[in-house]
């Protein structure tokens, strides 16, 4: 059968049909998901052209997957994040929605007062299980859209469930009915996707999802769900683990539109970054993530990331205010007190800051040798020096002229300057010593006071 693709704008040749297959029993990919060993990695040889979207953009789940990891937010922290994650997304709507539990009277509180704010972007969703009931809730809160869970790995439909994959789909299929009935936007979570059978369940599923699409003339949505962050973008890697394979065939076999296509990855293996890139590259619009990351185990894409691959891949920051991210990581160590791992990028305390003395001799003489971007300009963060006997004369002398904001003045201090080989010998000294910490600037001031007096009299 030939068909039109309007999005492409030429024939495409549909040659299969593909149709719900019913095992005797589950396939769990054994021989690629052997418990006792690392996963493998396998291949077929079988490419997918790219095909980005017009469109890609950014979700957000830190209020419904990111607080599973976290003692939970409170109502005024939600609002306080809910308002920057606005601010960062820009008026285009870069962080086009967020997802919210609606189970508690607390998060519906919460819900009610983000609303209030009266954003265009982030939208505010839903998320329930497959439950109708559940759609009271959403409907009570005036809710245009609700995630749904609908796992599809035989890991989740055998094991958990304890049901066949035939009694799955009806189950989820009737729970798709009830929010067209109800007018509310499904969004299908297909969960453990990365290990799930691609043409004996999911296209199928996916299918008929889009002739209810077609029939009630609304949107059905699905988001694909890496649950163990088994995805990989190895070109020619097989099904179910590769990224590109699960985007280019939803899209080209089963027909959904790249604006109904979500990747939500999470981190297991390193890869939800670099998984959720290639999925926008092949044709799913949006990328779901959390504010830095946080999530059950090792937690989903940092929405952070996102935010500068969205910004690399387009070329402009579309309405982005980068500097809010700096905001928001500031909010969860003062506000929240979650500890951020100190080499975290873009918002770890030393994202950007050096301790090596050659690296700090290159940043001296100039800043793009050693930065990957203007971290001042961009994040509303300088670039630091941690000063230890690693640091050299080169360290002192930036981390000085940091504090006294002369870097690149005529009023800088210069690493030859007698004062600074004397704060360098005490240094050396004091790690000959046994220290094993970090000199503070404290220290170093107080020491820059004593030896070089013409910049650091007034200071004791």
């Amino acid at each position: 059968m030939i068909k039109y693709n309007k999005r492409k704008r030429v024939l495409e040749q549909v040659e299969y049909n593909y149709e719900l297959q019913e095992p005797r029993e589950p396939k769990l990919y054994k021989d690629m998901f052997s418990y006792g060993e690392v996963p493998r990695i396998t291949f077929n040889y079988r490419l997918v052209p790219m095909d980005p979207p017009e469109e890609i953009w950014i979700t957000d789940t830190t209020f419904r997957d990111g607080q599973q990891s976290l003692p939970p937010f409170s109502v005024e922290q939600i609002v306080d994040l809910f308002t920057m994650m606005h601010k960062l997304g820009g008026p285009k709507g870069v962080v086009r929605r967020s997802e919210f539990f609606v189970y508690t009277p607390k998060d519906r509180l919460a819900v009610e007062k983000c609303q209030a704010k009266n954003y265009r972007y982030p939208e505010i969703t839903g998320w329930i299980r497959a439950n109708k009931n559940d759609f009271d809730l959403v409907k009570k809160m005036g809710l245009k859209e609700t995630g749904i869970l609908t796992s599809c790995s035989d890991y989740h439909i055998y094991l958990k469930l304890k049901r066949t994959r035939k009694q799955a789909l009806k189950d989820y299929l009737e729970i798709v009915d009830e929010a067209i009935e109800r007018k509310i936007i499904p969004r299908c979570h297909f969960e453990d996707i990365t290990r799930a059978d691609f043409y004996g369940f999911v296209v199928p599923f996916a299918e008929e999802l889009m002739k209810k699409a077609r029939e009630a003339k609304m949107p059905v949505k699905i988001r694909l769900c890496d649950t163990l962050g088994l995805g990989v973008i190895h070109p020619g890697a097989t099904l179910p683990r590769s990224v590109h394979g699960i985007v280019y065939g939803l899209s080209h076999l089963a027909g959904v539109p790249p604006e109904w296509l979500e990747w939500h990855g999470h981190n297991d293996f390193c890869r939800s970054v670099s998984n959720a890139t290639a999925a926008w590259l092949y044709g799913c619009s949006g990328a779901n993530g959390t504010l830095l990351g946080i999530g059950e185990r090792t937690g989903n894409t940092p929405i952070e990331a996102l935010i500068m691959e969205h910004i690399g891949l387009r070329g402009h920051t579309n309405g982005i205010d980068t500097t809010v991210i700096t905001d928001i990581a500031n909010y969860f160590e003062k506000n929240i007190g979650y500890k951020i791992p100190h080499n975290q990028p873009f918002v770890g305390a030393n994202f950007n800051k050096t301790y090596a003395g050659i690296h700090a001799d290159g940043l001296l003489k100039h800043r793009e040798i050693y930065t990957i971007f203007d971290t001042e300009k961009i994040l509303n963060r300088p670039i630091e020096i941690g000063i230890t006997d690693k640091s050299g004369a080169a360290g002192i002398t930036l981390s000085l002229n940091n504090y006294l904001k002369a870097r690149g003045s005529k009023k800088a201090v210069h690493k030859a300057h007698p004062g600074v080989m004397k704060i360098k010998g005490w240094i050396d000294r004091e790690y000959h010593q046994g220290r094993i910490t970090v000199i503070s600037e404290d220290e170093l001031i107080k020491k820059a006071a004593e030896y070089i007096p013409e910049y650091f009299a007034k200071i004791k």
